[in-house]
């Protein structure tokens, strides 16, 4: 069984937070998709296809519903879970570790409130994705596998208007993607 890195101290993240401030603003890139077919499961993939209906296809997101909806089915501003690439980097201190955190997709882009604000769409490949306004917090996973101090910054006031623990989207146009795509901010 491969060593889990010891989880960082809040000192170490806010150490490591300038790289992550210093992500492109206006086109970044996407480092990873990750599929969950099923609850605990990760299928790291070089390539994907984004649905309107099923967000990332092959994930469990529509299956999985979620508890920020009545009836408990899948919300539909919350098709996607997006990650910094850099932020990931620092608190799972592993590439191997990335997809512990449950996003699907992990860019190498500025994820703040003020550079994506909700409604901003990015292209990614021949994809388009919308930035919802549904807030993306971590859970007690989270906390499991990278530290409450971890947990607790990126759900600080500067970590939340960061959007370190990452931002929520739709899909606006279905397309492919796939690994080393740049991610596009469109007009």
């Amino acid at each position: 069984m491969k060593h889990s890195p010891r989880n960082l101290q809040t000192f170490e993240l806010e150490q490591g937070l300038a790289a992550v401030c210093e992500s492109p603003r206006e086109q970044g890139v996407l480092k990873l998709i990750v599929r969950r077919p099923a609850e605990n499961e990760r299928e790291v993939i070089e390539a994907g296809e984004l649905s309107c209906q099923e967000g990332l296809v092959g994930d469990n997101w529509q299956t999985r519903g979620s508890t920020s909806t009545d009836d408990g089915s899948a919300h539909p501003e919350m098709q996607l879970n997006i990650m910094n690439s850099r932020m990931i980097a620092l608190i799972a201190q592993d590439a191997d570790r990335w997809e512990l955190a449950g996003d699907q997709l992990y860019l190498d882009m500025d994820l703040s409130q003020n550079n994506l604000p909700p409604g901003t769409q990015l292209a990614i490949g021949s994809a388009v994705i919308e930035v919802t306004a549904e807030p993306h917090v971590g859970c007690e996973k989270f906390v499991s596998r990278f530290g409450r101090d971890a947990m607790k910054f990126v759900n600080s006031t500067l970590g939340r208007k960061l959007r370190l623990r990452g931002l929520n989207a739709k899909v606006a146009q279905a397309g492919k993607i796939q690994v080393g795509n740049l991610v596009t901010k469109t007009p």
